[in-house]
């Protein structure tokens, strides 16, 4: 599993770690059942204190997508979906554009005019 943080983000360190491992179960790169790396291995690797990737760890594990197993480590859990709630979002967003007359270019012209 290779994750990597944006420097420039200005969300908090948990959070985009947390986010890491979610898009890397999300993508596939993580499946149910695989076990994660070290908090220790993971933080030297994202260059974070590890406490900072034990809060995004324990964050994930109270939305069910990790589970703690002593002796296991950490493991993606059995109910996690491959597919990310955004992924979802969007084809629901698609679907519903669809429906009422837009194209994908007008979403995505829509989604570049926001600020």
């Amino acid at each position: 599993m290779l994750l990597s943080l944006d420097k420039t983000d200005t969300r908090p360190l948990h959070e985009q770690v947390a986010g890491a491992v979610r898009r890397a179960i999300a993508e596939g790169e993580c499946a149910p059942g695989d076990r994660l790396p070290s908090a220790r291995d993971l933080s030297e690797a994202l260059d974070v204190n590890v406490n900072t990737v034990l809060r995004a760890l324990r964050g994930l594990r109270d939305e069910g997508l990790l589970e703690f197993r002593r002796g296991r480590g950490v493991t993606v859990a059995e109910g996690a979906r491959p597919h990310s709630e955004l992924q979802i979002r969007v084809r629901e967003l698609l679907t519903e554009a669809a429906r009422l007359g837009y194209s994908r270019t007008d979403l995505i012209d829509m989604i570049r005019g926001m600020p």
